[in-house]
């Protein structure tokens, strides 16, 4: 999709690690040393759209040829499909307002709904929605008034949430989220069909294992506030129209460079200063340079420098988890009757009606983490969430088409405990800073972390660049 409107283009290189390169043959654009990026997606693109508004020049390289990181499209038949299903909410306010920010619109890329989740399992069906009370009554009443729970369930989640919002959502040392949950009087009914399908949702870590101190920030995020942080957003279209693509538009735009298909293989480091990378056989130089590549990539590359080696164990150190999407492609007179199900006691875990993404008939069928889906091979994988989906829709049609992604490292395990290994935005290294959703953000491998990673980059350096 992208890799056609933005073509490979020759970085902007010096020959050598040494200034001895003539600056009249160089563009404007080295002369000021531009800031550097390493990676475009949402970190990478985040950062340098932070900082191209801000009049800075910025240069940005990735070693894929389009641009979005984790959270691009890929083709399937005649769509441009993404390669796994995300959804925001209203408390991504830093996403928001980066997007609002490049001149879109949320209304023209975001169906956004008050929240409802309906969740659907042998015949144990759950249905919570928010009301149009003050935050957060909202959440509150949702859950007095939620279709499916016993009135002692509805109590308990309720008191829970209270309490949590008395403590502000805030935990004195972290554990699991299982063990949190058993903590605050929630039964194995209530977890196994309410807080276990949101923890998957938005950690996509097993509560067994899940940070509980992640899972509250989320939640603390989404339920307190503003009652609209709680509201779901659903993409209109595909991920890389939502904000990778125009990023690359805007940063260019304004004097800035998006190199795709460009890898850095090298950092250089001079007297514990940055003073640029390596890529291929040429030099880039910088002063400033943002690493937002995926963890063990920004490992492998700061690993050799000694300053830097304690923060590359830990990110080696780091565990990951698997998403895997199945695509199913009906007739575009088939819907689901929301746009978004849960699944209990099935392979599918959420499934999405895509034809708010200008794509009828077609559901994403989401697995988070590893399970007896991992052993199954993509046809038979196929067959059983097929069975599973046609169960919810009227008639129970067969696909005319399908299709299986497997993320095997699709984010870091949000683990309890896990923020020990999560780096700083700086470096013991001055100019060199480390944006991605793996940092110490707070908050677990999502799309807002991301872009908050790479916003506090920018942030620093436009804070270190003022006299």
């Amino acid at each position: 999709m992208s890799g056609a409107r933005h073509a490979v283009k020759p970085p902007v290189t010096v020959a050598g690690s040494g200034s001895n390169a003539d600056d009249a043959d160089l563009p404007a654009v080295m002369k000021s040393k531009p800031i550097l990026v390493l990676g475009a997606g949402w970190a990478g693109l985040a950062a340098g759209v932070e900082l191209a508004a801000r009049g800075y020049s910025v240069q940005v390289l990735e070693s894929a040829r389009q641009p979005g990181g984790r959270a691009r499209c890929v083709r399937f038949g005649e769509l441009n499909i993404d390669n796994g299903q995300h959804l925001l909410i209203g408390a991504y306010r830093e996403t928001l307002r980066l997007m609002e920010s490049i001149g879109l619109r949320e209304s023209d890329i975001f169906a956004r709904t008050p929240l409802r989740l309906a969740i659907r399992g042998h015949g144990q069906d759950l249905d919570l929605a928010s009301l149009p009370l003050p935050s957060p009554m909202h959440i509150g009443g949702g859950l007095m008034r939620a279709r499916g729970l016993s009135l002692r369930q509805r109590g308990a989640a309720v008191k829970m949430a209270y309490r949590l919002w008395r403590r502000k959502f805030a935990l004195a040392e972290d554990c699991t989220v299982a063990m949190l949950l058993e903590h605050e009087g929630q039964n194995t009914d209530l977890i196994r069909r309410l807080w276990e399908p949101l923890c998957l949702a938005t950690l996509n870590t097993p509560i067994s294992r899940a940070s509980a101190r992640a899972f509250l920030a989320v939640l603390r995020d989404a339920f307190t506030g503003n009652r609209g942080n709680a509201d779901l957003l659903i993409p209109r279209t595909g991920l890389g129209r939502i904000f990778p693509v125009p990023a690359v538009d805007f940063i260019e735009q304004r004097d800035g460079h998006v190199q795709l298909g460009r890898r850095a293989n090298r950092l250089l480091i001079e007297d514990n200063r940055i003073i640029g990378i390596e890529t291929g056989d040429k030099t880039v130089l910088a002063d400033q340079v943002v690493l937002a590549v995926p963890p063990v990539a920004a490992a492998r590359l700061l690993q050799p420098h000694s300053a830097l080696a304690g923060t590359a164990e830990r990110l080696f150190q780091l565990s990951y988890e698997s998403i895997t999407t199945v695509y199913l492609h009906y007739p575009e007179e088939v819907r689901l009757a929301n746009a978004m199900l849960g699944l209990i006691g099935t392979h599918a875990q959420w499934v999405f009606d895509r034809s708010l993404c200008g794509q009828p008939g077609l559901m994403a069928a989401v697995i988070s983490t590893d399970g007896p889906h991992t052993l199954m091979e993509n046809r038979q994988l196929i067959a059983a969430v097929s069975e599973e989906i046609s169960r919810l829709l009227p008639g129970g049609p067969s696909p005319l088409n399908s299709a299986v992604i497997r993320e095997k490292r699709a984010t870091f395990a949000c683990e309890a405990g896990v923020d020990a290994l999560r780096p700083e935005a700086r470096t013991p290294v001055t100019g060199l800073w480390l944006a991605g959703d793996y940092t110490a953000t707070g908050y677990p491998a999502t799309l807002e972390g991301a872009v908050r990673s790479g916003v506090q980059c920018a942030r620093h350096i436009m804070d270190n660049a003022r006299p």
